[in-house]
């Protein structure tokens, strides 16, 4: 099975490729879908629109994974990156994908062990989780540990669905 996952932002949008068997994990592929900060913010979420949608035609992942977005100060700030979020939720889920969301907390306590830890503490557990991965940026290196996140939630999370659904 392969599972993406995404990190939301309107300059830079991280995804990451893993493959699962069991308990095992693979890397695929990572990058950044970028958007020209010179262009209108239509424009711009356009652009991540059709860069999110080649790199899910190019991969095929059978489910997503999207980072929940945390609120800053800057209340301009918080609503862009909530519109670029709103892109990496619809793209997926437009293309028939299911879409998880975990918290940034989450993401860093299951890869890290520490709902805290530093960005370069998610980079090193990531590059120790997928042996021979060479992460292409912080963006990218967050959208994989998205994606590990999900591989390690998400049978617990069809259990909960599963039996609410049956209440």
């Amino acid at each position: 099975m392969r599972l993406i996952g995404l990190d939301p932002g309107l300059r830079n949008t991280g995804w990451g490729i893993i493959a699962v068997n069991g308990n095992r994990l693979k890397h695929i592929s990572d990058g950044v879908v970028c958007s020209d900060a010179k262009l209108s913010l239509a424009e711009r979420l356009v652009q991540l629109q059709v860069g999110l949608s080649e790199v899910i035609t190019k991969f095929k992942p059978d489910e997503a994974a999207v980072e929940e977005t945390f609120v800053n100060t800057n209340a301009v700030s918080t609503l862009k990156l909530g519109q670029a979020r709103g892109i990496a939720l619809v793209v997926p889920a437009s293309m028939g994908i299911p879409v998880s969301e975990y918290t940034p907390n989450l993401v860093k306590k299951t890869v890290v062990g520490s709902g805290h830890a530093a960005k370069e503490q998610v980079q090193m557990m990531v590059r120790t989780l997928l042996p021979g991965c060479e992460v292409k940026s912080a963006d990218a290196a967050d959208a994989l540990a998205v994606a590990i996140c999900h591989a390690h939630h998400r049978e617990s999370r069809q259990l909960q669905a599963r039996i609410e659904a049956a209440q």
